[in-house]
């Protein structure tokens, strides 16, 4: 829940060199560095620790019980208790920060030699972590009845500013972590990880972490369901700080879960998603460790591109790109969406909705219009917090089960869909199995009847009796968002294709799709769809573009640049925004008369190399420049209210020319 802006003033960085955010020094770039800069702003911005309470590279000393003689530790992060001198007994917090290969059993760099070395010499720091980036281990010390000796226990978190063990161990805590950075990516990575290599369930790993972010999400919509049956809510999916470290303690845990997990299945939220014969066959030990570490976080509360982000990184590694299936990257996703701008009352289709990042984009524009409606006094980071209001939530859900529509052919890749929408914080959305090409023929009649039922709903609901030309899901959508499959591998039935009249021409299903599209949209209707620059181009293509030139008002073309997919597709494609003309319109064509401007845009820069690796923006030597930025985000105060708090960092600016081009269009249609 931060904002960040920025000013011009530019800094120039060295090609392996990282700022930090903490001293605002350059720092030779390395696993380690970036992964201290990581836990900063996660102690910063997460824990509510201020910088200026913190010191980096900090020399503890201490007496060595063998020798009796000085000793010396360097301890890569401390904090110190608030607005006090930066002296070692002021120490609260340490984190002790590895490269992402070493282990936390290493003899040299492990939790042992480091973390529990520098705590054991820290009389006033009961608590501490030790992170390699990609795990991360809590800890706390506690000293003995007598204050002669001490042991360490395994946490699954630790207090932030203003808690103690007691607001962890409390399952109603008045609020959970907002995650930030890539702290949900790592989560998820960290989860999926245990469960491939820890549980022997290679086969279903992704799965399994799915069924568990499916709970964690429904633990936490029941804040909202049961507000409506004027029922206390009161948390499931919760473990307490040491839970983990007894068998009675994960046996609790599982059983907790496992039940919220067979309560889910029977939730009208979740219908079409399970079968109701799904488990969760984690062991004990392996569901409790997992379960720790999505309870740190409200996923509802987090920002849609922070879960997006996340959620993609899992589903990607899983469900491969298989025949022309591959995630639309998310800048490209947010143009689109932007420059046609749905409203409240724009009923919307994905047709080849993958696992809905399209779909999950509207629903996020869409929110951050009610919320201003709403609550037209609020700006910048406070309105944020309304995102996932009560009044918010409710328009939005009832926005997406109106109007939220998609469809895929790819049954896994449905239930992925439903579950990014859930995250999303809605989980109503139209989302079907049906080959979008066949439509309204296909193989399951039971699913085209759901699909007819709904849009009867949504016509029923919206009062949109105008459109009700077919009994179907033709001619019905204002806006259609898609990124078709496309290539040589993807073969489209011969039967299917020779419905379209475009398969004289071609039956490459990017080309089938701008017909089904054509045939989803009401007149009027506008889409925007990602096609390669074959069919805008090659001269065997020409019908096909006189096609669209018939049926469509082209409005927008963007020119993207050959990284746009890359590195996990190499293909030159191009975002075409088009409008379904009326009959009047084309009939006016044909009696002469058609003259209006296009707008043409050209993204040479996308924001990462061919590698994927993210690009910067640089000076005319090419060296990377920073710019002066406030970052403002949402903390706690020690009665746990809100208010904004706000950090001076330098940031690198992604060289991504989409935001310029989205601005340029909206000064275009003015």
């Amino acid at each position: 829940m931060s904002n960040t802006t920025q000013n011009t003033e530019e800094i120039v960085l060295e090609d392996n060199q990282i700022l930090c955010v903490l001293t605002g020094e350059a720092k030779k770039t390395s696993s380690k560095e970036e992964n201290l800069q990581s836990t900063i702003r996660m102690l910063n911005e997460e824990y509510g620790f201020d910088l200026s309470d913190m010191e980096r590279d900090f020399t503890i000393t201490f007496i060595d019980p063998e020798t009796g003689k000085n000793k010396k530790q360097k301890v890569e992060l401390v904090i110190f208790d608030k607005a006090t001198h930066h002296v070692q007994e002021n120490i609260i917090r340490i984190a002790t920060v590895q490269d992402d290969k070493t282990k936390d059993n290493d003899k040299k760099k492990g939790v042992r030699m480091t973390l529990e070395n520098a705590m054991a010499a820290l009389d006033q720091c009961e608590f501490g972590l030790w992170t390699n980036g990609i795990d991360i281990k809590y800890l706390q010390r506690e000293d003995d009845d007598f204050g002669f000796d001490y042991k360490f226990s395994d946490l699954s978190d630790i207090p932030g500013f203003g808690e103690d063990l007691n607001d962890l161990e409390r399952p109603e805590r008045s609020h959970s972590r907002k995650p930030a950075n890539d702290s949900l990516i790592k989560v998820f990575r960290r989860s999926h990880d245990y469960i491939y290599g820890n549980e022997g369930r290679k086969k279903d790993a992704f799965w399994q972490l799915l069924y568990l972010i499916f709970c964690k999400l429904y633990d936490e919509k029941r804040r909202f369901t049961d507000h409506e049956k004027g029922i206390s809510y009161r948390k499931k999916f919760w473990v307490g700080v040491k839970e983990q470290n007894t068998n009675e303690g994960r046996k609790a845990v599982a059983d907790r879960i496992k039940s919220l997990f067979d309560e889910l299945k029977k939730d009208n939220i979740f219908s079409g998603v399970f079968d109701g014969n799904e488990s969760i066959d984690l062991t004990d030990k392996g569901l409790a460790f997992i379960a720790g570490e999505l309870a740190k976080y409200s996923f509802l509360d987090a920002t849609v591109d922070v879960k997006g982000l996340a959620y993609e990184t899992i589903v990607s590694n899983t469900l491969k790109q298989e025949a022309g299936q591959f995630f639309t990257p998310r800048n490209i996703v947010r143009a689109m969406v932007e420059m046609l701008n749905p409203n409240e009352n724009t009923r919307v289709l994905d047709p080849a909705c993958g696992s809905g990042g399209f779909l999950v984009m509207v629903l996020d524009h869409v929110r951050k219009k009610i919320a201003a409606e709403m609550y037209p006094e609020l700006d910048e980071v406070l309105i944020t917090e309304k995102y996932n209001s009560y009044e918010v939530n409710e328009r939005v859900r009832q926005y997406a089960e109106n109007s939220i529509f998609g469809f895929d052919f790819d049954p896994d890749l449905k239930k992925a869909a439903r579950m990014n929408m859930v995250m999303a914080g809605d989980g109503h959305a139209n989302i079907f199995h049906v080959n979008s090409l066949a439509y309204p023929n296909w193989e399951h009649p039971q699913e085209i009847e759901k699909i007819k039922q709904a849009i009867e709903k949504s016509l029923n609901t919206m009062q949109d009796i105008t459109n009700n030309y077919t009994p179907d899901a033709r001619a019905k959508f204002d806006m259609v968002f898609t990124n078709p499959p496309f290539g040589t591998k993807v073969k489209v039935d011969k039967e299917i294709a020779e419905r379209y009249y475009l398969s004289r021409f071609s039956d490459a299903p990017e080309v089938l799709f701008i017909e089904a599209c054509y045939d989803f949209l009401k007149e009027g209707g506008k889409m925007a769809i990602v096609l390669p620059d074959g069919i805008l181009g090659n001269p065997n293509t020409l019908p096909v573009r006189e096609w669209i030139l018939d049926k469509f008002k082209i409005l927008a073309s963007v020119d993207l640049a050959v990284e746009a997919f890359l590195p996990q597709v190499g293909v030159q494609a191009s975002l075409l925004f088009l409008e379904k003309k009326t009959e009047n319109q084309r009939n006016l064509v044909h009696d002469g008369g058609e003259d209006y401007e296009v707008f043409m845009a050209i993204a040479e820069k996308l924001g990462k190399d061919r590698r994927g690796v993210p690009i910067y923006v640089r000076d005319e030597d090419g060296a990377e420049i920073l710019f002066e930025s406030e970052k403002k985000y949402l903390a706690y105060n020690e009665q746990g209210k809100t208010y904004v708090k706000s950090r001076k960092e330098k940031i690198k600016m992604l060289d991504d020319d989409l935001p310029k081009i989205i601005a340029a269009y909206n000064e275009f249609l003015k």
